[in-house]
């Protein structure tokens, strides 16, 4: 099988899932299902590509089993937090707007539109399981799996520090500046982009081709600019008390020590 042919399977089969997963969100009235499925998506990529790539086995093992563990993670951690308290406001509003013809037009700029950045997202995984060479892991592989752990860790324990600060009643109203959120105002998001960064050196170490680099490239913009810390942000300046003071103090994405009160923010 071809590089080409094994990319063209792996977006058939995401966007066979999803557009599958699109039939439920119309029959549940709850487009936000979505978002619980994205981490397993990549899973699934991963191990589609395992089974029908011909690169290397320890590679291809190490890949799948990298982006399995990221994805089951992220999915079960949204599914806890998710399921069962309806559907998310983002999409209640773009259901609002849409009116009658949100339910069609869902499959498309969200369910198929999330498929295909998926695909791209997981270049990587999916052309560093193609490439047979290097046959066996190499220094580098040690590099992007030692990244992946970094990001992992981040998002990980992020996660579960934001979880139960959200959970104490005290907190209600307040900033979560403790923790890793003390040194990033997005550890969770950093995560992932480290993550992603760490799977394509573990892809670039298979000699993948450059132009694979779109995949941790797109995560990143998403993370930073588009669904992630920006967009959160600008709801969170205008309802959270002291935000501002935490955005004053804290940097916006890598994780750096807290500014002192009169240092230049960026």
């Amino acid at each position: 099988m071809s590089t080409l042919e094994l990319l063209g399977v792996n977006l058939a089969v995401v966007l066979v899932l999803l557009t599958a997963l699109w039939a439920v969100s119309v029959a549940v009235r709850d487009t936000s299902i979505v978002d619980v499925f994205w981490g397993s998506g990549f899973v699934v990529v991963a191990w589609v590509t395992y089974a029908l790539a011909d690169g290397s086995a320890d590679r291809r093992l190490l890949l799948a089993v990298l982006t399995t563990v990221w994805g089951l993670r992220l999915t079960i951690h949204l599914a806890r937090r998710n399921l069962g308290h309806g559907e998310d406001p983002r999409y209640t509003r773009m259901r609002e707007r849409a009116g009658a013809r949100w339910p069609l037009r869902s499959l498309f700029v969200v369910f198929w539109l999330q498929g295909v950045l998926l695909w791209f997202v997981s270049l990587p995984v999916q052309v560093g399981g193609h490439d047979p060479t290097p046959a066996g892991l190499t220094w580098l592989d040690g590099v992007g799996v030692a990244v992946w752990a970094v990001g992992l860790f981040f998002e990980t324990v992020g996660d579960h520090q934001l979880t139960r600060f959200r959970a104490d009643p005290q907190s209600r109203g307040q900033v979560m500046d403790h923790g890793l959120w003390r040194y990033t105002r997005h550890p969770n998001y950093f995560g992932d982009f480290a993550v992603w960064w760490g799977i394509y050196l573990v892809a670039l170490a298979a000699g993948s081709p450059w132009w694979t680099v779109v995949g941790p490239v797109v995560m990143s913009v998403l993370l930073i600019r588009v669904s992630g810390a920006a967009l959160l942000e600008q709801g969170m300046r205008k309802r959270r008390p002291g935000y501002e003071d935490y955005v004053a103090r804290t940097s916006g994405f890598f994780p750096w020590p807290p500014r002192r009160r009169g240092q230049s923010t960026s």
